[in-house]
């Protein structure tokens, strides 16, 4: 007997059923793709589930019951240590399910600070339970962020200025890996940050993430061609390149 892949919509459904018996659960909702609009068949499931601060560990085994219902857990994956402490996050993957369909659950303490909310940021989330609407989605301080960002192009600026080099140090040492990987962190890492800032002051610090939703076409093209190297003289012909390219960018404000 073939058993038919479970699908997302099921896999949401039955985690919503299971969570909002709980009185410890005060909001669940889905962000990443669905919050974007961008749902595809490899997209997978960005689930925050917002609890009173003891009961982090109980709404993963929770969760966890809810998964196990539909088909055993293939993989889990605990991430140790976010930037936010009042954040606990874990992957799951099903059996049944498309080997794609992962299942990126953050579980949020209520006393939390930081629900990634912001529709500017996260996009429009999807509220599945939001008991007496006690989250709220906030509204970002626009005058904060520009001098935010405005510090952070100068010190992008000094890490260039200082740190670039490297990458033609290593090139004369004969350190091909290591200048690789300087010129992928430092060079271009450094242009992508300042594209960010310009085009995507919102999203200034997703790295590549978006970039081809998210960047002019023609700036996402040139980036594709600079990330692709194919031998050394083809990365000392891109290192000088995107040096330059980082200066055409910032030489100007913003």
């Amino acid at each position: 007997m073939i058993r038919r892949k479970l699908t997302r919509e099921t896999v949401i459904r039955t985690i919503v059923d299971f969570t909002k018996q709980l009185e410890y659960v005060h909001a669940l909702y889905e962000g990443g793709a669905k919050a974007f609009n961008r749902i595809d068949e490899w997209s997978d499931i960005d689930l925050y589930i917002v609890v009173d601060d003891e009961k982090v560990n109980e709404t993963f085994d929770a969760v966890e019951i809810a998964l196990k219902s539909l088909a055993p857990i293939k993989h889990k994956y605990s991430v140790l240590k976010l930037p936010w402490p009042s954040v606990s996050q874990a992957f799951y993957r099903l059996e049944q399910t498309s080997e794609y369909l992962l299942i990126d659950l953050a579980v949020i303490k209520i006393s939390s600070p930081e629900k990634f909310l912001e529709p500017h940021i996260h996009g429009k989330v999807v509220f599945y339970i939001n008991k007496s609407d006690e989250i709220k989605v906030p509204i970002i301080n626009e005058e904060e962020l520009a001098e935010n960002l405005k510090q952070e192009l100068a010190r992008l600026r000094d890490r260039f200025a200082v740190f670039n080099i490297n990458v033609q140090k290593e090139i004369n040492r004969g350190n091909y890996l290591e200048a690789l990987i300087l010129y992928n962190s430092i060079t271009l890492g450094s242009v992508v940050d300042a594209l960010r800032i310009k085009y995507n002051p919102f999203h200034h610090d997703f790295k590549t993430r978006y970039a081809r939703y998210e960047l002019p076409e023609r700036i996402t093209r040139e980036l594709q061609r600079l990330y692709f190297v194919k031998d050394i003289t083809d990365l000392m012909k891109k290192y000088q390149e995107g040096t330059r390219w980082f200066y055409e960018i910032v030489k100007k404000p913003f």
